[in-house]
């Protein structure tokens, strides 16, 4: 049989993006009412699935509980001969079904419904057993299957996913979920050093800031740039408190007016201000300053406004954030 594999992937592409499309104009209260449900649950939330579907939940389940609502999964067939002993009733169950009569489900629902705890069905029948078994349910029906023998669970699978992604994410949106929040679900691989790592973590402090005062000429402040390898040096006031800094850029403009090296001050080249951090901001927050403003060192300033560290973007490179 003579296949056009692109057309072919073409296919099942717009097949499952418009069952992802068909999802939102069946979202209604019952999505919000989830939500609720969800968010005021006092255990955990218990995925449960089977076959295809169970890779599904575990999936549903991994992002629930990355972003901040306690969940696991449990395999139906499994929860008949003991893994049920794991859900208590002060947790909450969502069901994964494509027919909705899926039998190691239908065997466990009175048990689930015994507990007094709420149900939640991902199903594609409306009228079937365990979407009418469910206090809520969310419609993940769609039109065809991907598979052209209509049998491999493909479009129907996808839409179940997202709806549970599009669960995981509003509840993190609900629950103010942060990026120091997400660090800690984390901590691992470069995903946890992005997520973990403060700018005290990189930064450069004591004898290895470059700092000169307002007093300070432009050719001692270059012989400060040279020694300390920064490319620019703080500059501070008569206090200590940084007030600005000067760059290879301050020099040119310098150059460009003519300026007596000997004799002209940081106090009337220096950039004054600069972009600054604090000691305690994620890197990743640091590189975003970085970045957007196209520089490369950030000084960090205590409460004082006095220089306590510097951070390069060589230092993020190195520590795997950037």
């Amino acid at each position: 049989m003579t296949v056009d594999f692109l057309a072919e992937a073409y296919r099942v592409i717009d097949i499952e993006a418009n069952a992802i499309l068909a999802l939102k104009p069946r979202l209604n209260g019952d999505f919000s009412k989830a939500c609720e449900l969800i968010l005021a649950c006092k255990g955990r939330t218990v995925v449960l699935g089977i076959g295809k579907s169970s890779y599904i939940g575990a999936k549903i389940a991994a992002s629930f509980a990355s972003t901040g609502t306690p969940a696991f999964f449990v395999h139906a067939a499994e929860a008949s001969h003991g893994d049920l002993g794991m859900i208590t009733p002060d947790d909450l169950v969502i069901a994964i079904s494509n027919s909705g009569e899926t039998p190691e489900l239908m065997n466990i629902l009175p048990l689930i419904k015994h507990l007094g705890v709420k149900l939640i069905s991902i199903c594609g029948r409306a009228t079937s057993s365990l979407a009418l078994a469910s206090d809520v349910f969310l419609d993940a029906h769609v039109a065809e299957e991907a598979c052209h023998l209509g049998l491999a669970p493909t479009a129907s699978t996808t839409a179940a996913l997202v709806l549970g992604d599009a669960l995981a994410v509003t509840l993190l949106k609900a629950r103010g979920f942060t990026p120091a929040d997400f660090a800690r679900t984390h901590p691992g691989g470069n995903l946890g050093k992005r997520l973990l790592l403060c700018v005290r973590d990189l930064m450069h402090v004591g004898g290895r800031l470059p700092i000169v005062t307002l007093q300070t000429n432009i050719v001692d402040a270059l012989m400060e740039v040279t020694r300390k390898g920064f490319g620019v040096t703080i500059v501070v006031d008569e206090s200590g408190r940084a007030c600005g800094i000067f760059t290879d850029g301050d020099l040119r403009r310098a150059i460009d007016k003519r300026l007596d090296l000997h004799q002209v001050s940081m106090r009337d080249v220096m950039t004054r201000g600069g972009k600054t951090a604090s000691a305690d901001m994620l890197a990743t927050e640091a590189l975003m300053i970085m970045e957007k403003h196209k520089i490369t060192t950030l000084v960090v300033l205590d409460k004082a406004q006095k220089p306590s560290g510097l951070i390069h973007m060589h230092d993020l490179l190195q520590a795997g954030v950037a």
